[in-house]
This record gives C-alpha cells, sequence and structure tokens, in this order.
C-alpha cells in the first residue's frame, strides 16, 4: 500500500507511539486525521505539520462520542482509506490491595478505550472503507495478548480480545471486502509516557512506528515487532514457558 496522498486516521496520534506514528506518516506523503485528548498536544501537530494533520478532540472512553465521530468520518474526511486503532490505557491494578468500587470506573474507563472504542470505529467505517479501491485497518495490540502479566489483567484481557476481533473481522472481509485489509501490529515493550519507570528493553516509540507502517506498505495481516518475535517462537514450543517469563518478568 503506497501511502502517499491518503488520508489516514490516528488514535492517540499526539502522543507516545501515535505521534510517532504522525510524524512519519506525514513524511510518506499522507494526511492525518490525529484523535486524542490533549488540546495542546495536537495543537501542536498542526502548529508542526500545518494542513497536513487534521486533529480531533475526543475521549475515546465516551461511546456515544465515538459513534457520533465514526459516523461523520466519511462526510468529513472522505478520502480516509486507513485507520490505525493506537490509543490504550494501562492501569496496574492488584484486587487484593485496592476497593473495587474505586476500580470498577477505571476498568470500564480501560476496556473503553482498549475495545469498545475500536470495535466502534472498525465496524463503522466499513461500508465506507468497502466502496474503495483499497483501505486498511490496523490494531495495535501487544505481546501482553499472548501471555499475560500479573499486574495489569484489564490491559492484557483487552488486547487478547482485540487479536480475536481483528483475525475474525480479517476473516470476513476476506469474505465480503476484500480491498480491506486487517492488520494486527504486535508490539513489545515501548519507550513512553505509560511504561515509564517500569520494564526493560524498551524499543523506543519511533521504531514501533515505523514497524507499524512498514506492515502497512507491505499488506502484512499481522506482525510481530521486537521481542514479541521471540515470545511468538516461545509460545509455540513451549506455552508453559512463555507464560512463566511474562508472570516473572
Amino acid at each position: 500500500m503506497n501511502l502517499t496522498g491518503r488520508t489516514v486516521l490516528v488514535t492517540g496520534g499526539a502522543r507516545g507511539v501515535g505521534a510517532e506514528l504522525t510524524h512519519r506518516l506525514v513524511a510518506e506523503g499522507a494526511h492525518v486525521v490525529a484523535v486524542g485528548r490533549d488540546r495542546e498536544r495536537l495543537d501542536a501537530l498542526t502548529a508542526g505539520h500545518g494542513d497536513r494533520v487534521s486533529t480531533q478532540v475526543l475521549d475515546l472512553a465516551d461511546l456515544d462520542a465515538v459513534e457520533g465521530f465514526t459516523d461523520g468520518l466519511p462526510d468529513r474526511f472522505p478520502d480516509l482509506s486507513v485507520v490505525v486503532n493506537n490509543a490504550g490505557v494501562q492501569t496496574i491494578t492488584d484486587f487484593f490491595h485496592e476497593d473495587p468500587r474505586v476500580l470498577r470506573p477505571v476498568l470500564r474507563r480501560e476496556t473503553a478505550v482498549n475495545l469498545d472504542a475500536v470495535i466502534t470505529l472498525s465496524t463503522g467505517l466499513l461500508p465506507h472503507f468497502r466502496r474503495l479501491p483499497s483501505a486498511a485497518i490496523v490494531n495495535v495490540t501487544s505481546g501482553l495478548a499472548i501471555a499475560p502479566k500479573p499486574s495489569a489483567p484489564v490491559y492484557c484481557a483487552t488486547k487478547a480480545a482485540l487479536r480475536t476481533f481483528s483475525r475474525s473481522l480479517r476473516y470476513q472481509c476476506q469474505d465480503s471486502a476484500p480491498g480491506i485489509q486487517v492488520i494486527d501490529a504486535v508490539l513489545p515493550l515501548v519507550d513512553t509516557d505509560m511504561t515509564r519507570g517500569r520494564g526493560r528493553g524498551k524499543i523506543s516509540a519511533a521504531q514501533a512506528a515505523g514497524a507499524v507502517i512498514g506492515a502497512i506498505q507491505r499488506d502484512k495481516a499481522e506482525i510481530h515487532i521486537g521481542l514479541t518475535r521471540h515470545l511468538r517462537t516461545i509460545m509455540r514450543l513451549s506455552p508453559t514457558l512463555g507464560h512463566r517469563v511474562l508472570r516473572h518478568g
């Protein structure tokens, strides 16, 4: 897929991996619609890239707002042909030492951003994408969807669900709309605000963004980035070992 001249929607497009995706997509000749909650960061994107970037302040946990935004996209951006569902929330959670009544709204928000909003955007754009010669839906998942860690159970669960959703949606597109590619980009630990002070062996946001864009350009249905390639191999050879590594890693 040649990205030059395409319009690409990037959720979480003003920070971390999303900001790097925005910069690199513009460099590839695309127009980017960057979605996020931070108006200042979004304004910085337009200041840096001018009319090559359009922005939208949107809380992806507000599902009514996400539905309205999705339904209006084809009219606002008729050339939109790629969506990168990049935004994600990870909540470090200890169910035995935290008040479940306090956790409930936090975890509902995590589920809404990581899964519900992605499903709404992906399925809501299908009628529009189906009319185009080619289009792509890119869902950013995680190695933690393959083998979870104990400290972020809802994040791991939503990313695992998103991998399954992506595969099922790919099957439907292959049968009914073969011009739509559904890509699962499986990230390792990336050095972003979300992971600050945690973990080792991180890749940079720029490396992650470059790999995701490469998957789009090569029409890769699934790409394992960085250490997730090794995790995939370990899980094939010994799932017990793979789960043990992530549990204590």
